[in-house]
Order: C-alpha cells, then sequence, then structure tokens
C-alpha cells in the first residue's frame, strides 16, 4: 500500500528542478508495486497451488529484500534531487515507509523459516534418541 501511494503521490508531482532523481523514484516504485503486486495475485489465486507452495514462497523470500533495497536506493536518490515541495516530502516520506514494511516482512519471513527448521529438527528426533533399539525393553516376556 505504501509503495503505491508513493506512485500517486510521484505522478502529481508538477515541476521538478532535479528531474533525473523523481524518473528514477517513479521507475523504481512502480516496479515494486507492480512486482509485489503480482506475488500478492500468486497467493491469492489458483497459481499458488499450481506453482506450488514453496516456490512461491521461496520467490517472496528472496523477492522482498531485492523490492526493498531497490526501494531504499530510490527514496534516497529522490530525497537528495527532490526540491522540497508538499508533493514531493510526501512521496519521499512513503518511500522510506515502503522500504522499512518491506524490511519487516523480510524480518518476519526469516524468523518464521527459523522457528519452522527448529521444530522440524526436533520431530525428527524426539526425547533426543540415538537409535531406535534404546527405545527397547530389555527383557521380553512371553
Amino acid at each position: 500500500i505504501f509503495s503505491l501511494v508513493a506512485v500517486v503521490c510521484e505522478e502529481i508531482v508538477d515541476d521538478c528542478n532535479f528531474c533525473g532523481g523523481l524518473y528514477f523514484f517513479e521507475f523504481i516504485s512502480c516496479s515494486v508495486f507492480l512486482l509485489s503486486f503480482l506475488i500478492l495475485c500468486a497467493y491469492c489465486t489458483d497459481l499458488y497451488e499450481s506453482l506450488g507452495e514453496d516456490k512461491v514462497q521461496k520467490l517472496n523470500f528472496w523477492a522482498v529484500p531485492v523490492l526493498g533495497a531497490s526501494f531504499l536506493l530510490a527514496s534516497i536518490v529522490f530525497s537528495a534531487t527532490c526540491s522540497g515541495s508538499a508533493v514531493e516530502s510526501a512521496a519521499c516520506v512513503f518511500g522510506f515507509l515502503a522500504t522499512f514494511a518491506f524490511v519487516a516482512e523480510f524480518g518476519t519471513e526469516l524468523f518464521l523459516r527459523r522457528k519452522q527448521k527448529l521444530i522440524n529438527e526436533r520431530s525428527e528426533n524426539p526425547g533426543n534418541t540415538r537409535s531406535a533399539t534404546e527405545n527397547q525393553p530389555l527383557n521380553k516376556q512371553s
């Protein structure tokens, strides 16, 4: 949502002194919004199951930091080259908010992956047993 608002704000800008930063921010913010929307559509449609849940989650896991880093770079360049109008400042703010949202999502995904890995390790070796023969009774009664 923050990337969409950043796109809308930068489209409202009427006049710019150094337009290179604005054009770079426009390209990155629009691209990031469209790619994020595409990943969201993959989660919400049958494409999620047909591609495979693990592939879509892996794509999201690696796309989020790349998108966030590119948004951060574009926001820094745009904030350095903007003239200071209210609309440009709002676009910069929403660019940084979108960057922080991507960082938070990546952090959450990283935490969930580590948690799932710990759960999988514990379920493979319940009670930290070394072998199956240790669980067998010593004396068999007939």
